[in-house]
């Protein structure tokens, strides 16, 4: 633990630039055997040199990697090159290599603007990132309680748009959120961009349990995952199917030249895996 700490530490006091406490979604790219193999995920912290990444998957220290990511309010995906610098299982550190002043400028211009850092204002020290963070928490719990007293109605439209900023998904009327289009398995199969193979448990391997877990399916517009339920198959088994079908990626489902959200069944097969 004080190794763990200490390392911490160092790397705090090593950065040019402080990192912001921000979720955006990122692609990282690694090469395998000279094969590009991309990782989903999301930000832990970003700053104009580097971010801090939950992945899908594990790189290595020393790693060169692609960044593919996209900020709200910008246009376009931002792109760089970046070096892994720390790993801690499935998260991991990455230093930018080749990014532009001008890509830097708007990370760190984005970044202090969703933090609620003025933008004339010096860069904060951790000790005002630690007093800010407190005064986020303050607030927030005030706010909670206030919509506890207001009532179940009003915690649930806040539990929605929260959950929407989050996923950075712009808010839309509430029948087009839940009007769901069911289609058959084959021909989301067929729409299928990114897949991720479920990781077989091993007390389930040696205990034998095998079988195929068939999950109730809910994919956004865009294309992500928003919605699993197990809807039958072994219930050792249908953890490591959710935590592997939550990552896959689909070619958004047009209706009359419109993206809409699906519903279909997804089935995971455990056996001789």
């Amino acid at each position: 633990m004080s190794g763990a700490t200490t390392q911490a530490a160092a790397n705090s006091t090593s950065r040019r630039a402080p990192r912001y406490p921000l979720s955006v979604p990122v692609e990282v790219t690694v090469l395998r055997s000279g094969i590009p193999y991309s990782i989903p995920g999301r930000t832990l912290n970003l700053g104009q040199h580097g971010l801090g990444v939950d992945l899908a998957g594990e790189t290595r220290l020393g790693d060169a990697v692609g960044l593919e990511f996209r900020l709200s309010d910008v246009g376009d995906a931002l792109r760089a090159k970046a070096v892994v610098r720390h790993q801690a299982l499935l998260r991991c550190g990455v230093e930018f290599l080749s990014a532009s002043p001008e890509l830097q400028t708007v990370i760190r211009g984005w970044a202090r603007e969703k933090s609620g850092v003025p933008t004339g204002d010096p860069l904060p020290s951790s000790s005002r990132i630690s007093a800010s963070r407190r005064i986020f928490w303050r607030g927030l719990w005030f706010v909670l309680a206030l919509f506890v007293i207001i009532g179940g109605l009003g915690w649930w439209q806040w539990y929605r748009v929260w959950n929407e900023l989050e996923l950075g998904i712009p808010a839309r009327a509430p029948q087009l959120q839940t009007a769901r289009t069911h289609v058959p398995t084959e021909v989301m199969e067929n729409l299928i961009t990114h897949k991720i193979e479920p990781i077989y448990p091993e007390d389930a391997r040696q205990a034998k349990v095998e079988g195929v877990v068939v999950l109730d399916t809910v994919v956004g517009a865009d294309g992500n995952v928003v919605e699993l339920h197990p809807v039958s198959g072994p219930d050792a088994l249908a953890p490591a199917a959710v935590d592997a079908v939550k990552w896959w990626r689909f070619q958004p489902y047009q209706v009359n030249g419109r993206a809409v959200p699906v519903e279909t069944m997804i089935a995971i097969d455990f056996r001789g895996n």
